[in-house]
């Protein structure tokens, strides 16, 4: 199995931090052909605010976190999700 990574940053406030890991893999856990951890969360240990993710038990599914809950999502593209988390973030605390 082989992996590209695509990007893996980490931007830190006094409160919050933002990761974003995206891997280009080969591996059949990650039909999409991508693995990845959209995360934006408070630094403190009060938890996520916001993250997208696929799901490392059940190869295929793609989850959004926030405070709420966790809910299963269609994959609309490994871009055009990291342009959605980049969007929804500008949005919150």
């Amino acid at each position: 199995m082989t992996f590209e990574v695509i990007e893996n940053t980490e931007d830190r406030t006094s409160e919050t931090v933002i990761r974003r890991k995206i891997y280009r893999t080969d591996d059949p856990q990650y039909p999409s052909g991508y693995r990845y951890a959209l995360h934006y969360g408070f630094l403190d240990g009060q938890g996520v605010i916001l993250r997208y993710d696929n799901e490392n038990r059940t190869p295929g599914r793609h989850e959004r976190h926030t405070p709420d809950g966790i809910e299963e999502i269609e994959f609309p593209g490994m871009m055009e999700l990291r342009d959605r988390f980049v969007t929804e973030i500008q949005n919150l605390p």
